[in-house]
């Protein structure tokens, strides 16, 4: 079920970025006071703020999954430890 919640959730995001462009579009097609220009420059830094954002959200993705990583490494090490001194025990 927690897979199907982030698919409809990626979807859902992916829509909206997708209609952010579109309506980025439309306006910058439909202005005619602005220069071609400017226009460019604002299609550009949005262009690339995404593309920064989508950097900032991976290198976190990638932190935290390696501190997953980590901690489940540290348990497995653990519980091995306390096997081993159980079994001394005895």
């Amino acid at each position: 079920m927690d897979r199907n919640e982030n698919s409809l959730i990626l979807f859902i995001n992916f829509a909206g970025v997708a209609l952010a462009y579109g309506l980025l579009g439309i306006s910058l097609w439909l202005s005619t006071e602005v220069p071609l220009s400017t226009k460019g420059f604002w299609a550009m830094g949005v262009f690339m703020l995404t593309i920064s954002l989508i950097n900032v959200v991976k290198y976190r993705f990638d932190f935290r999954m390696s501190e997953d990583r980590l901690r489940r490494i540290e348990d497995v090490r653990n519980e091995k430890m306390l096997e081993d001194a159980l079994k001394d025990e005895v």
